[in-house]
């Protein structure tokens, strides 16, 4: 398309290297057919994707290019975290967990951590029939991603959980799960799948000296 031009840029807003993850951004001005605002509120259209990154357009993913051209979408921006400096992406944690023969489904979100920033930490269901010891699932997962990721990852927690919480359309809720584990005020969106999920996992998620309540979406 003319004038169509996407970059993989750092978060100072510089191109970065093949093969280094960063944020898609698409060049200004963005191509005919493009939405131009948000309907009655042209302030937060600008502030939310024209001035994150001087001269793009922020798309809120993030993914690298390979040494051939081709785009890897690793997921959104809001998916990335800080561990001691080094941004990691959880979808990539997500996507080597996911490998285990004995995991159906995982979560991995990223917990406040007073010496690291962040740190990762993981919750994973398992195939049904499925059944391994609690502690070796655990330090296979944590070696597989310290194999495919690295020790930079700082990968060091998973649990065992019944079920994820999801919306209606499959959408695991790891913003409210974060909320929740952090010991915040959290949202229960009003597309979640069964509640019940959430209630389940907040003894596993929260510590106990952290008694928060949901806030009305």
């Amino acid at each position: 398309m003319p004038g169509f031009k996407l970059n993989i840029v750092d978060g100072a807003g510089m191109e970065v290297e093949a093969g280094t993850e960063g944020n898609i951004v698409l060049a200004v001005p963005l191509p005919p057919g493009t939405l131009t605002t948000l309907w009655g509120n042209d302030e937060r259209y600008i502030s939310s994707y024209l001035q994150a990154f001087d001269g793009y357009y922020a798309t809120g993913d993030s993914g690298y290019r390979d040494e051939d051209g081709y785009l890897f979408v690793m997921g959104r921006t809001d998916d990335i975290i800080n561990v001691a400096g080094h941004r990691l992406s959880t979808g990539a944690m997500e996507q080597v967990i996911g490998q285990h023969p004995a995991v159906a489904e995982c979560a991995v979100i990223g917990l406040a951590d007073p010496l690291k920033g962040q740190r990762p930490s993981g919750y994973v269901v398992l195939k049904s029939g499925v059944d391994v010891p609690e502690e070796i699932l655990v330090k296979d997962l944590i070696a597989l991603v310290r194999r495919d990721i690295g020790a930079v990852a700082d990968f060091k927690h998973v649990t065992v959980v019944e079920a994820l919480p999801k919306t209606r359309s499959g959408k695991i809720l790891r913003k409210t799960m974060r909320q929740i584990a952090d010991g915040e005020d959290y949202v229960v969106p009003s597309t979640i799948e069964d509640a019940g999920v959430i209630d389940q996992l907040i003894g596993t998620l929260r510590p106990a000296s952290s008694p928060r309540q949901p806030i009305a979406p």
